[in-house]
């Protein structure tokens, strides 16, 4: 049973107030367009992990990739900066663009010296293949004796 009676017909200046989520910012990439952070995705196959990331817009002289042991993190910082002079007034305008994704990678699984990205189209791929231990055997028949 419900303490507060709400009249669903009219929506309620409260009703959006109190369906956010406040506590966890990070669902929020605190923005409500969700720029800040770009959206990613992860694919694994047999032999290899799929990464892209939608970047538009930016170049690949913009991204810096690192693996430190098994964390894997994709950052990126561009800057512009543009001045019009005219006669009688001076435009100046500026913007800077930020972000960093960080991944850990299973341990033992990755074979780091084969990592591979590109950027194309908007998408930075990384292409992470496995160590040839690591990667799915079929299934074995086992003998009884």
């Amino acid at each position: 049973m419900s303490i507060i009676k709400r009249n669903h017909t009219f929506p309620s200046v409260f009703d959006d107030f109190f369906s956010r989520e406040l506590i966890n910012w990070g669902n929020n990439n605190f923005s409500a367009s969700n720029t800040t952070v770009p959206s990613v995705n992860i694919r694994e196959s047999a032999g290899e992990f799929e990464v892209e990331v939608a970047a538009p817009g930016m170049d690949k002289k913009d991204f810096n990739i690192t693996l430190d042991g098994t964390m894997l993190t994709i950052s990126s910082e561009k800057q512009q900066r543009e001045e019009k002079k005219e006669e009688n007034y001076t435009r100046r305008e500026f913007s800077y663009q930020s972000f960093k994704r960080s991944f850990q990678l299973p341990k033992d699984v990755v074979d780091a010296e084969k990592i591979n990205a590109r950027y194309e189209n908007g998408l930075l791929h990384l292409t992470i293949p496995k160590k040839e231990e690591a990667k799915k055997q079929g299934p074995r028949m086992i003998e009884i004796v």
